[in-house]
């Protein structure tokens, strides 16, 4: 069988694993932890790292330490996977969704700007016993505090412009970096846009801790509170004395061992990552109806896992399936899963609805043969 994306377990992760165990530091506090939340901000060119047990909770932990609340609006694209509103919905809030650019598939800015431009209207909300200026979706009277952009499958959308249209109409900025640790968009690495950015180190990621996640920032006081939520909230550790309702969100030493292990790796998986994109692009394209995702000029991409487009979907996936060949449809719009359906939806053409009838993921794990790349490409080009 070729896997979809496993884990590449071939460095230092045994070793660093031992020496948790050997030395009794196995639980969320430990060196290891520290070691991986720099090791990642550094690569991200963020001064701040704060791990935590997957990238969900990370991005629940930003919409919480920023009062994104019940009421609420936070903009999200169509196209994501579900944790992204997830995030805001355990605040009570409500996303809105922004349809996708049809050839890149992150949120389409022109729609996003249209929809600020002509839907909010600007108020002052007290907060604090301050003034402060929002802007109000006119539909429900509500404030929209929050977008997230998703940089899906490690490709990015403008983000010069989304930050500019963010900083127009006084919006958060919190980046879903689940996908893109190693990408860059004018040579700043995803996470570093926004107040905030969340990585995700599940087992399909480029690199893993088994489940985990770290939100970096360059803002010393927002790292200090993450962390401080992220531990429960424990202002003092001899006394058990908690100052706020926090969370159970650290990630372990043990796993933060495997972590530090496969970012020693990284760079290496991204190289194996790119030849992958690279090899499928060439051998599969000009075949039947197959598109690619687009990658804009300005970006440079982890190539995490290889996607396209086909009218044939269905069948591709079933004659995969037959040759023992794991992959997977892309996943559903936010707009039409039931628990969403009543949530605003940003678009004109729709396109989220095509990108997901068409769009499948194939094997790309670092550790795919030459032999087995080619097999999963003779399979697609029978389907032709």
């Amino acid at each position: 069988m070729i896997p979809l994306s496993i884990p590449h377990l071939d460095g230092n992760e045994w070793e660093y694993v031992k020496d948790c165990i050997d030395t009794g530091w196995v639980s969320s506090a430990g060196a290891y932890v520290t070691r991986f939340e720099n090791m990642v901000a550094e690569f991200a060119g963020c001064k701040y790292g704060v791990a935590c047990v997957n990238g969900t909770s990370g991005l629940h932990l930003t919409m919480h330490m920023h009062d994104v609340k019940q009421g609420d609006h936070l903009i999200v694209p169509n196209i994501t996977f579900i944790a992204s509103a997830n995030a805001a919905s355990y605040t009570f809030a409500d996303p809105i969704f922004v349809d996708v650019d049809p050839n890149t598939w992150q949120m389409d800015l022109d729609l996003l700007e249209s929809f600020l431009e002509n839907n909010t209207e600007e108020k002052f909300e007290v907060v604090n016993g301050e003034k402060v200026k929002r802007f109000f979706f006119k539909a429900t009277g509500k404030p929209v505090k929050a977008i997230m952009p998703v940089h899906v499958l490690g490709n990015m959308c403008d983000m010069e412009r989304l930050v500019q249209i963010a900083d127009r109409f006084q919006l958060l900025v919190v980046e879903d970096a689940s996908e893109s640790l190693g990408s860059y968009f004018k040579g700043k690495h995803s996470g570093g846009f926004g107040k905030m950015g969340v990585f995700s180190f599940n087992g399909n990621k480029i690199i893993t801790t088994g489940g985990g996640g770290v939100i970096v920032t360059d803002d010393e006081g927002l790292a200090k509170r993450a962390k401080h939520l992220s531990t429960q909230a424990k202002a003092n550790p001899d006394t058990y004395f908690h100052d706020e309702i926090g969370f159970n969100y650290r990630l372990v030493n043990v796993l933060a061992a495997i972590g530090v292990a496969q970012m020693e790796q990284l760079p290496d998986f991204i190289k194996r990552k790119k030849k992958i994109d690279a090899f499928y692009r060439e051998a599969l394209g000009g075949i039947g109806d197959i598109k690619f995702q687009e990658v804009r000029e300005e970006v440079d991409p982890n190539c995490w896992l290889f996607t396209f487009a086909t009218s044939r979907q269905a069948e591709v996936l079933e004659k995969l399936k037959e040759n023992q060949i794991i992959a997977r449809p892309f996943w559903v719009p936010m707009n039409q899963l039931p628990m969403f359906k009543n949530n605003h939806y940003v678009t004109e053409h729709d396109y989220s609805k095509g990108v997901h009838a068409d769009s499948m993921s194939i094997p790309s794990s670092v550790n795919l043969s030459d032999a087995q790349l080619e097999k999963v490409t003779e399979v697609i080009k029978g389907c032709y």
